[in-house]
């Protein structure tokens, strides 16, 4: 089969007047011309999708490399105070064993998309596959060693993030809009790394436009990657410390924020007017769907995260479970999340519509968090397991309808840059949803022990590491100190699951202002499945078969 990738020579510079085209229009709003005259064939081969067996042997490969990342990214909560106590490490660097992989994925998901546009998907996903290993085994070996485990953790969290966001950006190269839901559903159901790798290798090739090292080099924004990843760290670390290794008023906690918010400021500004091949496209934000999406999808991570931290909490603290029972005991509100994603993004694929999930799983997630509140020290057991299975439905809702409303409204030339964003903001969100979490059960924490005669005095000390605490409850003896500790414990986390009610208010609010955009649109791609040969573009602009 002969190729249809274009042998022109490709422009070694992002043309700055690309940033003005205009994104997909709204269903609601009348369609440009040009969107009128596409052609009844290309819109009658948008809503057709057959694939064949390379598709279908390329996707299972992106399917185990992908639930291999999201589970290291989600398995380590229930086992924070178990793996610090054998590492014999502080409170502070347990917090820092689940932290660290989370920082770095966040910071180089953006960088992993726009790489992959100029050195193409397969390579930047075996980077990130190789990182993800080496990390592994640094961690795996690390007996008696904390700081090897942390160190294997924050490259584990590079290669992580890169798995997680190019996974998804060639699902967007591979299957045309409406049909995503149907495949991208499915991505946390198969195992893992020493299969993945391999099959990456041998089935997953693409078409990608291949030019010299030197002009892959070029159109690297330099300045905007050293700019993003040390803004993004230097901002996500005093926001993870903030409260645990310092105070939030302490100068090591707000100059770090100050300048690194400055940083991302001066950021956007050399995207937006000075970045000859920008890392991030900022005109993509400016579409108010996108921009309302991201702030959805930022509030979704946050939540998710703090949910997956606190709750354990409430079991191995509250109800005294050891952390495989915690574990099992967040089964409602975590395996109710992908039959949720799967079931919503079938029906978006069928009937062509997303604003309704929205709307569903905010509403969802709402009732969840509000409903928290009964979770007591007596709670029964049938009153955890619908607190969470309402909540785990509405945040696998979210899942792929967010996901539809921004690759709907972003358009196809900047799919990479628009999935990359999406994947940043939950991650962002997740870092956040710790801080913040953290910093409100700390001085709840404070303030009601301080409330109780027999444990006043310990009130400092007990509210500084919400994990370290668990141990100290586990190995006291029965009596009112103890029980007054196990009310205090659930009392503080009350005051966060409110915070998490306000912030789901929030996000459904926000919601209400997202448009439709149709999903049945042509799939453009430069890097869809390569069939029998590959066209190199050499330096004079000729192209080699």
């Amino acid at each position: 089969m002969a190729s249809n990738i274009s042998t022109s020579t490709p422009s070694l510079e992002f043309e700055k007047e690309t940033l003005d085209t205009d994104l997909p229009s709204p269903i609601d709003t009348p369609l440009k011309d040009e969107n009128l005259a596409q052609g009844t064939e290309d819109n009658a081969h948008a809503t057709t999708f057959t694939p064949g067996w390379r598709f279908y042997l390329a996707f299972i490969s992106l399917l185990v490399i992908t639930l291999m990342a999201a589970l290291d990214a989600t398995s380590l909560a229930v086992a924070i105070p178990r793996i610090t106590s054998a590492l014999h490490g502080t409170a502070i660097e347990g917090f820092w064993s689940a932290t660290s992989f989370l920082l770095t994925s966040t910071v180089f998901q953006p960088v992993f998309g726009s790489l992959s546009d100029i050195f193409g998907r397969k390579p930047m996903i075996l980077i990130s596959l190789f990182c993800f290993g080496l990390g592994a085994v640094m961690a795996a070996v690390a007996h008696g060693s904390m700081a090897l485990m942390l160190v294997g953790r924050s490259i584990q969290g590079v290669g992580g993030g890169g798995v997680l966001v190019l996974t998804e950006i060639v699902i967007t190269d591979l299957v045309p809009l409406r049909f995503r839901g149907q495949y991208f559903s499915f991505w946390i159901n198969l195992p893992f790394l020493a299969i993945g790798t391999p099959l990456v290798i041998i089935f997953l090739n693409l078409k990608f436009k291949q030019t010299t090292i030197m002009q892959q080099l070029r159109r690297i924004d330099w300045v905007g990657a050293v700019l993003f990843i040390g803004s993004t760290t230097g901002f996500l670390i005093p926001l993870t410390w903030g409260g645990v290794m310092y105070s939030w008023s302490s100068w090591r906690t707000l100059v770090p924020l100050i300048v690194s918010a400055a940083g991302l400021v001066t950021f956007v500004v050399w995207e937006e007017k000075y970045a000859a091949d920008p890392l991030i496209r900022i005109s993509i934000v400016k579409n108010r769907t996108v921009a309302l999406t991201y702030a959805g999808d930022f509030l979704q991570g946050l939540l998710l995260w703090c949910n997956l931290y606190f709750m354990p909490l409430y079991f191995q603290a509250v109800k005294g479970q050891s952390s495989i029972m915690s574990a099992v005991d967040l089964f409602p509100g975590t395996f109710t999340v992908a039959p949720a994603a799967i079931v919503v993004g079938i029906l978006i694929s069928k009937f062509g519509f997303y604003r309704w999930a929205i709307f569903s799983g905010w509403t969802l997630v709402l009732i969840g968090m509000a409903t928290r509140v009964v979770l007591q020290v007596h709670a029964s057991t049938a009153t955890w397991v619908i607190v969470n299975l309402i909540s785990g439905i509405g945040l696998g809702m979210l899942i792929p309808s967010l996901t539809f409303a921004v690759q709907a409204a972003v358009p196809n030339k900047d799919q990479a840059y628009g999935v990359s964003l999406f994947t940043f903001f939950r991650a962002f969100g997740q870092c956040v949803g710790v801080a913040i979490g953290g910093a409100i059960f700390q001085n709840s924490m404070k303030r009601e022990i301080s409330r109780h005669a027999s444990i006043a005095e310990h009130a400092s000390e007990w509210s500084a590491e919400a994990s370290s605490l668990v141990q100290v409850i586990k190995h006291m003896e029965h009596g009112v100190a103890r029980d007054d500790l196990l009310e205090s414990f659930a009392n503080a986390l009350i005051v966060v699951w409110m915070v998490m009610v306000a912030l789901s208010a929030v996000a459904l609010i926000l919601s209400l202002g997202t448009q439709h955009y149709d999903l049945d649109r042509p799939l453009e791609t430069d890097q869809g499945l390569q069939e029998t040969e590959k066209i190199t573009v050499v330096e004079d602009g000729t192209a080699s078969r």
